[in-house]
Formats: C-alpha cells, sequence, structure tokens
C-alpha cells in the first residue's frame, strides 16, 4: 500500500476537509502536524485569507460549499481562536510517540470542526482524546512539556525543509499537492503508480 504523507495544521478547515477524503483513499496515511504560523515565517508567506478581508469572507462560502460536495459536517468552533492550537499539535506529536498518532488526529480535528468539544485547557484536550481511547492522564502530563514544544518546533521545521508552506500539503514519493482542492490530482497520481 502506498504511503500518503498528510501536513497539517488544526486550524485549517481545509485540513480537515481534505482529510475525510483522503481517509476514503487506498493508502496509508503517515500524518506531520505543524505549526502554520511558524511554517509560514520560515518560508515567508502570509496568511492572505486573513490579510485580504474579501478573501476572507470568500473563504467561508468556499468551504461551505466543499462541506457540501462532499457530503462532511462543517461546524465552526465557537472559540477557535482561544484554543491553543499549539498545544493540540504538541498533543498530536505526543500521542505519536505513544502509537496514537491517527485517533488523535481523528479527534481533535473533529472537535474543532465538526462537532465542537471544549478544548481551552489540557485537561480538556486530555478529555477528548481520553474519549477516543487514549491514555488521557500520560497525555495531560506531557502535552505542555518542554519536550512536546521541542517535536513540534523539530516538525514545523522539517516541512519547511522538504518545500511545505501552507497546510494542506500532501505528498504521494516527492510529489507535492497542496490544497484541498488538488486531491483529483492525488487520486490520479496513486492511481498511475498502482
Amino acid at each position: 500500500m502506498r504511503t500518503l504523507d498528510f501536513y497539517f495544521d488544526y486550524r485549517s478547515p481545509y485540513s480537515f476537509l481534505a482529510l475525510s477524503q483522503v481517509q476514503k483513499m487506498d493508502v496509508e496515511i503517515a500524518f506531520h502536524p505543524l505549526e502554520i504560523g511558524d511554517l509560514m515565517k520560515q518560508v515567508g508567506n502570509v496568511p492572505t485569507s486573513i490579510t485580504c478581508a474579501p478573501k476572507g469572507r470568500y473563504v467561508m462560502t468556499d468551504l461551505q460549499r466543499w462541506a457540501a460536495h462532499y457530503g462532511v459536517s462543517l461546524n465552526w468552533h465557537p472559540q477557535l481562536l482561544e484554543i491553543d492550537a499549539s498545544r493540540l499539535l504538541r498533543a498530536t506529536l505526543v500521542a505519536g510517540q505513544m502509537g496514537a498518532m491517527s485517533a488523535a488526529v481523528e479527534a481533535i480535528f473533529n472537535a474543532i470542526w465538526s462537532a465542537p468539544a471544549p478544548l481551552a485547557t489540557a485537561a480538556e484536550v486530555a478529555a477528548v482524546l481520553g474519549a477516543a481511547g487514549l491514555d488521557a492522564e500520560e497525555l495531560g502530563r506531557r502535552m505542555d512539556e518542554p519536550d512536546a514544544q521541542g517535536l513540534l518546533e523539530e516538525a514545523t521545521t522539517r516541512a519547511a525543509s522538504r518545500g511545505v508552506f501552507g497546510a494542506p500539503t500532501l505528498f504521494v514519493g516527492d510529489e507535492m499537492f497542496f490544497g484541498n482542492d488538488r486531491l483529483h490530482f492525488v487520486q490520479d497520481h496513486l492511481a498511475r503508480a498502482a
């Protein structure tokens, strides 16, 4: 089975949408959490949907179109701007060390974009992950440690070194695809490589 590298930040609703479709492909998904703000600084990118008000307004409509197209429930988390996204990413990397990254990714994406759940504190993040079958006590203890922050910084730097400039970014081998709207190219590439 082919492996697909999936680079994401939970703040990216397009990452959530892309994942909903990638999970239907006949691929093994290797998850690569990254801190999107730090990544953009490293590579000289800017979040134009934030810096350009007309684009920001358009994105809200575009997201709903994609969600309807995919048949996915997209519900903006009411406290999205209050959530420590770096904590979510650190928790995911720690879950990866525990052999449970895939379950963590699914649980956190759903808690932000599908069925919003409390995520403002470390205890709330641990509870969401515990409900998904992970060791909430260990995750709660480790997600805010300096070692976890180091993992996130390393992951973000590795992503930048590979040429990632935003999220979602997908790789099949060395072939890079950026954005939710490029998944048909991913599928074509996988079919040709089969």
